[in-house]
């Protein structure tokens, strides 16, 4: 935006009270949406004639989300964030088209800030992309199976969604107990009505997975069990033990998208409790499930997290975002889980983390990823996320100091030895000696 002229020298100067390693959005998003705002009044009022007529294609070209998000932006702005859609006043609550015509009207200049800052975030992240992918590099992206309750798609869609008269959820989404809650968890998203997204060919997720095609190079889809079969859990209950298993759309989902925007490059995130059903849909649609080490020592050679027990149809994580750094995993470890881990790696675990990154470069895997945290040996008081906990999470970012030279060296070297990345081929005579 600086870059542009939206904004001057001393709008950009970051909050001295920003603290470092971790995002403080109680800072980060007031300071940002005041100089949004800033910049889209400089745009409206000074932009030459290319830059408007880039702005105008892609309102054009995105108006089938873009209208609605707009719109449902600037109504939530004015009456307040805390005030949810269903509580508007019904014309607009249930989208009476004049109400709605007469809303544009009195928020044009907001709806045309939202907008402009959509445009600008699709500018910005498609030169970010093309950078990445000249280089080699491809994004993976993450599109979640539920959306929030308070959102323009359940506002402009509520047919598609298991809701009241009123817009309320009668039922709501979550899982049962599991590894990582015992009592399960209460995510709270309304469900889908899928009989209504069949009858008109699933059209809403097509255009929702085209959107996502353009933004990523892989796509992880979230949750994938739950388009087998999903836990359902009665809008009123406090926990999600109250729940059941109900049946998703399976196939005729992807069936349906992939007849519309044509094959789709997905990951499917199938952690969890995967039944024998979840497993023969996945392997139907051809998809790549995940495998996550730390899942893998429990001492039985059977498990499937186990790199011996890999299938190429593979993505393998160290750990993902809900799970504890290598190190935290490590340290919490009793000395007999250790020894397993020792013996089976045949490796000291002084550099454990080191240790699970060889490790899974080293299997048949299709992909290996590896946290951040895991790469820079960071222990637990880094982790991302832990599941359950609303606040305090996703909240740590590396700082360059925290880099070494032998990080990315050691991480080149594994890649390149195990034909991870063909980029590395290029670059491995240029390579220090690793270091642990």
């Amino acid at each position: 935006l600086h870059d542009a002229g939206w904004l001057d020298d001393g709008d950009i100067i970051a909050d001295p009270n920003f603290e470092a390693g971790s995002v403080n959005y109680e800072l980060m998003m007031p300071f940002r949406m005041a100089r949004l705002r800033k910049a889209a009044t400089r745009f409206f009022a000074e932009a030459k004639k290319v830059e408007r007529a880039s702005y105008d294609a892609f309102c054009l070209e995105t108006s089938d989300w873009l209208d609605d998000f707009s719109l449902f932006m600037a109504l939530e702005q004015s009456f307040g964030e805390d005030f949810p859609w269903q509580d508007w006043p019904a014309e607009l609550a249930i989208r009476d088209p004049a109400a709605l015509r007469d809303a544009e009207a009195v928020h044009a200049n907001e709806i045309a800030f939202w907008k402009f800052c959509q445009w600008c975030f699709f500018e910005q992240w498609s030169r970010l992309k093309s950078y990445a992918n000249a280089r080699g590099i491809e994004i993976v992206g993450d599109v979640p199976i539920f959306v929030a309750l308070q959102s323009a798609d359940v506002w402009a869609h509520r047919e598609l969604f298991e809701l009241d008269s009123a817009g309320r959820p009668t039922v709501v989404a979550g899982v049962p107990g599991d590894k990582f809650s015992s009592n399960g968890q209460l995510w709270g998203n309304p469900l889908y009505h899928w009989f209504s997204h069949a009858s008109d060919g699933y059209r809403w997720w097509a255009e929702r997975m085209r959107r996502a095609t353009a933004l990523y190079d892989l796509i992880r889809i979230d949750h994938f069990r739950g388009f087998e079969s999903y836990w359902e859990i009665p809008a009123n209950a406090k926990t999600a033990i109250d729940g059941r298993w109900r049946p998703g759309p399976e196939s005729e989902l992807f069936d349906a998208i992939r007849n519309t925007i044509g094959k789709l490059p997905l990951i499917a995130e199938d952690l969890g409790i995967i039944t024998a059903d979840v497993t023969a849909l996945r392997k139907e649609l051809g998809l790549p499930g995940m495998r996550i080490l730390q899942f893998a020592f429990d001492g039985k050679p059977n498990n499937q997290y186990l790199p011996h027990n890999f299938e190429a149809d593979t993505v393998v994580y160290t750990g993902t975002h809900d799970n504890d750094t290598t190190r935290g995993w490590w340290a919490s470890l009793s000395e007999h889980e250790r020894d397993y881990v020792r013996r089976y790696l045949s490796v000291s675990g002084d550099s454990i983390h080191w240790d699970l990154i060889r490790a899974a470069s080293a299997s048949v895997a299709a992909f290996a990823i590896f946290p951040m945290q895991d790469v820079l040996g960071l222990d637990s008081a880094y982790r991302m996320n832990r599941p359950g906990d609303a606040t305090g999470w996703w909240e740590w970012r590396f700082t360059w100091d925290q880099v070494a030279p032998w990080n990315a060296n050691n991480l080149a070297e594994i890649t390149r030895l195990y034909g991870r990345c063909r980029i590395i081929q290029d670059l491995s005579s240029k390579l220090q000696t690793p270091q642990e």
